[in-house]
C-alpha cells in the first residue's frame, strides 16, 4: 500500500515539474523573440535616431543648418546664376560657404534664445 502511495505522489510531482518547465520554457521563448526583436540592426537604427532627435539641441542645429545652407545657396544663385567661368564659380563657392556660416551660426544664437525664453516662461509663476 505504502508503494502506490509513493507512486502516485512521485508521478504527481513529475507532473508538476513537467507543467512548471513548460511555462519556463514559454517563457524563455518569449525573452528570446523580444531579445531577438530588440537586437535587429533596423530596430537598433531607430532607437538611436529617436534618442537623436528628441534633444532639442539637435533640432535647433539641424533648422539652423537648413536655413543656413538654404541661404547661401540662394544667395549664389542670384548674385551668380549659373556662369561658366570658373573663377566666378569658386568666388560663388566661397561666398555661398560665408554666407552659410554667418547664417548658421546667427539662427543657432536665434534658436537657442527662443528655447530659452519658452522655458523661462514655463517657469514664470504667478502671484496671488
Amino acid at each position: 500500500m505504502n508503494n502506490i502511495n509513493h507512486t502516485e505522489t512521485l508521478q504527481e510531482a513529475i507532473q508538476l515539474l513537467k507543467m512548471q518547465q513548460a511555462g519556463q520554457l514559454d517563457l524563455l521563448k518569449e525573452q528570446y523573440r523580444n531579445t531577438y526583436e530588440h537586437l535587429k540592426p533596423i530596430n537598433i537604427l531607430k532607437r538611436s535616431f529617436n534618442q537623436l532627435t528628441s534633444t532639442a539641441d539637435f533640432k535647433g542645429s539641424v533648422v539652423s543648418n537648413i536655413v543656413g545652407i538654404g541661404t547661401g545657396y540662394l544667395t549664389k544663385k542670384v548674385l551668380l546664376g549659373s556662369t561658366p567661368n570658373i573663377f566666378k564659380k569658386v568666388l560663388g563657392t566661397l561666398l555661398q560657404l560665408a554666407i552659410t556660416n554667418v547664417v548658421t551660426k546667427k539662427t543657432e544664437k536665434s534658436i537657442d534664445n527662443s528655447i530659452h525664453n519658452v522655458q523661462d516662461l514655463s517657469n514664470f509663476k504667478t502671484l496671488p
